[in-house]
């Protein structure tokens, strides 16, 4: 093979890696799967473009049939390269977890964006006789809790509205069930980097949360959640601590690359 046959070889290779990976990405904000007409328009290739990689991707478990109408899903290999992530995210940035739970005195969770909700999937627990913890590995709705709120007004708005589902769920008195009400809080989210969720996922329960993105650019966000009867009156305190830890976090993984 000459050097020019060589080269068209190894710039047809980046492009099909460059074109699974836009597809992948456009099925992560739609965890409800996607068909391969909406993939292609999504993504702007043709659907038997579209076809081929989805294939060869179902071959290796990175996608999986959504639904008996021939939609594709994000697959189980994705969570197992997930779960690796996590792993090696969860030790490099305990200590810094360590260090807010110890100087606010309350719990830290750290989680991140799983098939359309937060994934926790790990946490400091503060010595309090009255606390909110939640087991890692449960997962809970992105629009009324802080560390879902964080990510999503850390991704364009257009992709932070594919995830959320058309009704937004009623869970207390407290909860945004309006759509373009939250996408308003999400741009004061953004603008002020932190996110609250005040009693609006559990009755008596808050947290503030903000996101960090780790060598690679993944997004996850940690949060602080405690009692209603700890919150009120601390928010402002809680924030800061918070933002000073994740900005803490950023320019930790920033001088990584």
């Amino acid at each position: 093979m000459n050097n020019d046959k060589q080269e068209q070889t190894k710039i047809s290779n980046v492009q099909v890696i460059s074109r699974a990976a836009k597809i992948l990405r456009a099925l992560r904000v739609h965890p409800k799967g996607m068909s391969l007409s909406q993939i292609a328009k999504e993504v702007g290739m043709a659907r038997s473009t579209v076809q081929r990689i989805v294939m060869t991707l179902e071959q290796e478990r990175f996608v999986a049939a959504a639904s008996i109408n021939g939609g594709y899903r994000l697959g189980p290999e994705i969570a197992m390269l997930a779960s690796a992530v996590h792993s090696d995210l969860r030790e490099e940035i305990r200590p810094f977890l360590v260090k807010l739970s110890q100087q606010v005195n309350e719990t830290v969770d750290l989680s991140v964006l799983d098939n359309g909700k937060v994934l926790f999937v790990h946490q400091i627990i503060a010595p309090h006789p009255l606390q909110a913890t939640s087991q890692p590995g449960a997962s809970f709705p992105l629009h009324c809790t802080a560390n879902g709120k964080a990510i999503l007004a850390s991704i364009p708005i257009d992709d932070a509205a594919k995830l959320l589902p058309e009704h937004l769920q009623h869970y207390t008195v407290h909860t945004i069930t309006s759509r373009d009400e939250l996408l308003k809080e999400l741009e004061v989210v953004r603008k002020k980097g932190v996110a609250f969720a005040r009693e609006e996922h559990i009755e008596g329960i808050c947290a503030v949360g903000a996101s960090i993105k780790d060598v690679m650019g993944n997004l996850s966000a940690v949060s602080i959640p405690l009692p209603s009867t700890r919150f009120y009156g601390n928010e402002e305190k809680l924030a800061a601590a918070l933002l000073e830890t994740c900005k803490t976090i950023n320019h930790y993984f920033k001088n990584k690359k």
